[in-house]
């Protein structure tokens, strides 16, 4: 038994043979005739206590060696402490509990020295799992002086080569901003980028999704490209770095090597896998996954049973010749210690690296990011020197190399999860009641017929565009079974079809969604590249399908289960709910105008915004106290719903409210401001008004705009004849802004509501400036209102002057009545019609002020990070026309 077991326990291999449920009976048995022998059997017994408690714990049916999960409890989790509840089912008080774990330990250790003697072959013990924080706090200090000063000095004035780095999956630039990012990799795009002389830019490989051979002829063919858009550019140095996965997963030696027959032999290889923000230390070489508050080694963990990339070596030289089947040994594997890094330096680092034999292998242990950095700064210290190194690390070294300070952490989506179960349960408890939860097949997608294949991709591409259309958040994911290939070669074929399922299911959603976060590195390479066609990044925009869309990349193994939910709760409820004085505050930074309409109906609603969306511009949906007594609250609610679901920021205002009673009602209906129109009323009387209404307002953090002078002409049925009419005085508005504490000013500079007369428009353009200056001073915005009916030129003439908001009314709803008039065959096309009139009119005026490419809110989404978890956001800025569906 020992030399049939022992391998599969070693092995984590518990293909059942047996089953321990079996040896609960067998050994029950034997215990038994020991009781009525009375004959003591105490090695018996105590395996059938280890039997019973792998039964209890679900691995009944698997192998009997499964019973070794037993002891890898009791030991990981230190059972030896009295204080800790003991879980099995069987109840044992401590003396019993403490002889018990004695005896196992014993056994344990029997069992071992049996199998030694009668195979011959030594079993060594397995890494301890660690406390993290004792670990950590046992370390050296760091080196106290910060190396990214000098590498930013270096890169500054071009005197560190630049870095390219083949990311085997887009995870690789979550600790990166600013970079570019090429998907593909033509001797005429490397040339291009090299001309940039760029720090650094990263090449999206993919290749963890192919097999050995393919990926082996793929970094040869990109590492030529390189090489020779390098030399026709002339005067370029460069370094590669071969970005793989913080887990040892990954093409190794091959991708190397593949590199080597291009670029010739190196100096060294370097071996850097440390992420902090994934939680991923190498200390004594030994490479360590966090967990919760321990360290366990990599080859323990779930990473190392990976069907393609396996491994069982946590020491990173082990690791080093059990990948390289031997070619390299364990022992010829240098290594830079955590203390050489900390009491040495940059300069201990390069006279390391300079004494290495040409062609070795070289593990860099690292606990923090200034450890890489350090590491960093001597390396290129060594390179200054005339030394050449291939790099394989993960995505920290890439940050400290080029300067870069890791970054800290910053309603509709497709999130795609295809393989790690990680984050998916968190997700579900936290938002499963607000999130449309979509399952594909993994069997149907990879193991069935095409036709099963292909109506399992059908559906699921028209359910997420349903739940899409209607505003939902959509949540795509594989079901959790998990199927293996017989080989590698196998599981990755697997792993192609899933994927290229997933890829052809967002490829057939029909509706523009909002933003879109994908979990997992080459899921999220696919779909960038394939589905949504993405070209090149900066990590913030490449070209697109959805120009405009964010696209976060969730690694698929970081965080906890928190993380995801966390993570998606932030885009579910994003900056993108503007309230009106952000609106207004951005506009003022920026130097545009925001458009406010009025609208009456529902098609008013959805054409104000459907052009506002079309324009990539912010606006401002109006209800007049005429619309809000026909529409009522439902009115109100069309606005509130259709603004926080839009695309770009809508906010929602009450317009020209002159009385206390309907200001008051007002207040209570969810706008986000208000417009207090006492310009009916003596000044004295005008500024206790507005003060009155404006402090209930702020108490609600609802924004106040009031009105200082006197439009004429009609609106709404409401009219200001030409003799009572009267333009804003500078110093009436002054006190009027000073004691009334209003966010915005609505000034009369010659503006009317209605029509225009026949002469035209005539605005007092010097009192607009005026009135600017004051206004910047006192710290609040200018409204113009009246713009139905200015030309295009006159409107940016004053934004130009300081306008941040303008009011369209008569414009729009000209448009819709002049629709009205068209005949119609029923009344659905009527609404189409009307809705569209007003959609172009408002669309004028959104393109004749809004900021023209882009919105201030953009930069505030763009890239952010949890403290358990790294994301990046990258932004599809670029426009290709031909493949973009209309939103």
């Amino acid at each position: 038994m020992f030399g049939n077991r022992v391998p599969h326990m070693l092995d984590n291999d518990y293909t059942p043979y047996s089953a321990v449920d079996i040896f609960v009976k067998d050994l029950g048995i034997v215990n038994n005739e020991g009781s009525v022998l009375s004959l003591p059997l105490n090695l018996s017994a105590v395996a059938h206590q280890q039997f019973l408690a792998g039964s209890a714990s679900g691995w009944g049916r698997l192998d009997d060696a499964a019973v070794v999960k037993v002891f890898d409890f009791l030991f990981n989790n230190r059972l030896y402490d009295p204080n800790l509840v003991y879980m099995y089912r069987s109840t044992l008080d401590y003396t019993t509990l403490g002889c018990f774990i004695c005896i196992t330990d014993l056994l344990l250790h029997f069992l071992f020295i049996v199998y030694e003697k009668l195979t011959g072959v030594t079993v060594e013990g397995k890494h301890a799992i660690l406390k993290k924080e004792k670990v950590l706090n046992s370390l050296p200090p760091e080196w106290p002086e910060d190396p990214i000063v000098e590498i930013k000095k270096l890169e500054g004035h071009n005197t560190s080569k630049v870095l390219v780095v083949l990311d085997d999956d887009p995870t690789g630039t979550q600790t990166v901003h600013d970079i570019e990012v090429l998907t593909e990799w033509s001797v005429d795009s490397l040339v291009q980028q090299f001309l940039k002389r760029p720090s650094c830019f990263f090449i999206l490989t993919n290749s963890r999704s192919l097999s050995s051979e393919k990926a082996y002829g793929l970094t040869e063919e990109i590492c030529r490209n390189i090489d020779t858009a390098a030399k026709s550019v002339g005067d370029v140095d460069f370094s590669v770095v071969l970005r793989g996965d913080s887990t040892l997963r990954g093409h190794f030696p091959q991708e190397p090597d593949a590199a080597v027959s291009v670029l010739g032999e190196m100096d060294a290889w370097i071996i850097c896998p440390f992420f902090l923000q994934g939680g991923r230390y190498t200390i004594n070489n030994i490479h360590y996954v966090a967990d919760s508050d321990s360290l366990v080694p990599a080859g323990d963990t779930e990473f190392s049973k990976d069907a393609a990339f396996g491994y069982k070596a946590s020491n990173l030289c082990e690791w080093v010749e059990e990948k390289t089947r031997g070619q390299i040994s364990a022992s010829s594997v240098a290594s830079i210690s955590i203390q050489l890094l900390r009491k040495g330096g940059p300069s201990a680092v390069c006279e390391h690296l300079c004494s290495l034999p040409k062609g070795s292998v070289c593990i860099v242990n690292a606990a923090s990011d200034r450890d890489v950095a350090v590491f960093a700064a001597g390396m290129i210290q060594a390179e200054m020197k005339g030394k050449c190194f291939l790099c394989r690390t993960a995505a920290s070294f890439v940050s400290a190399r080029i300067g870069i300070k890791p970054s800290l952490p910053s309603p509709q989506i497709i999130y795609l999860e295809s393989f790690l179960k990680l984050g998916i349960l968190g997700l579900k408890s936290k938002l499963g009641h607000v999130i449309k939860c979509i399952e594909v097949s993994v069997d149907k997608l990879s193991m069935s017929s095409s036709e099963v294949r292909e109506e399992e991709i059908r559906h699921a591409a028209e359910s997420a565009s349903s739940y899409l259309r209607l505003g939902k958040d959509t949540l795509l994911m594989t079901s959790r079974e998990l199927i293996k290939g017989k080989t590698p070669s196998e599981s990755l074929e697997i792993n192609f079809k899933v994927s290229s399922a997933l890829v052809e299911i967002v490829r057939r959603i029909n509706v523009r969604p909002r933003y879109i976060i994908a979990k997992g590195g080459i899921t999220s390479s696919d779909l960038a590249t394939k589905a949504l066609e993405a070209h090149r990044a900066q990590v913030v925009g490449p070209e697109s399908r959805y120009p405009g869309i964010p696209y976060i990349v969730f690694p698929g193994n970081v965080g906890d289960d928190n993380s995801l939910a966390e993570v998606v709760q932030k885009w579910s409820h994003p900056p993108l709910k503007s309230s009106t004085k952000e609106l207004l505050v951005n506009a003022e930074k920026s130097g545009y105008a925001v458009g406010a309409f009025n609208v009456y109906n529902l098609e008013g609603v959805e054409a104000v915004i459907a052009a506002a969306e079309a324009e990539k511009s912010p606006a401002i949906l109006q209800v007049h106290p005429g619309a809000l007594k026909l529409g009522g609250h439902p009115l109100v609610a069309c606005c509130i719903y259709a603004a926080e679901r839009a695309s770009v920021p809508i906010a929602v205002q009450f317009d020209h409210g002159s009385s206390q009673q309907e200001l008051l009602e007002a207040l209570e209906l969810g706008f986000n401001s208000i417009m207090v129109d006492g310009s009916h009323l003596p000044f004295e009387e005008n500024i206790s008004f507005t003060k009155h209404i404006s402090s209930l307002a702020h108490a609600s953090n609802i924004m106040v705009e009031a009105e200082l002078g006197r439009l004429s002409g009609t609106e709404d049925d409401l009219t200001v004849e030409d003799y009572e009419a009267r333009l804003t005085d500078m110093t009436q508005a002054e006190k009027f802004i000073d004691e009334t504490g209003i966010d915005a000013l609505a000034v009369c500079i010659g503006n009317v509501h209605g029509k225009y007369p026949a002469s035209g428009p005539n605005l007092r353009l010097d009192l607009l400036k005026d009135l600017h200056e004051l206004a910047s001073k006192k710290g609040i915005a200018l409204v113009l209102h009246g713009a139905s009916g200015l030309p295009e030129e006159l409107i940016k003439e004053c934004t130009g002057a300081g306008v941040r908001k303008f009011n369209v009314n008569t414009e729009v709803r000209n448009a819709y009545l002049e629709s009205l008039r068209k005949p119609s065959k029923d009344l659905v096309h009527v609404m189409s019609s009307v809705k569209d009139a007003m959609k172009a009119s408002s669309w004028r005026r959104c393109a004749s002020s809004a900021p023209p490419v882009g919105l201030d809110y953009l930069p505030q989404l763009v890239t952010f990070l949890f403290p358990s978890t790294a994301c990046i956001a990258i932004y599809f800025i670029g426009r290709k026309q031909e493949t973009m569906n209309p939103p």
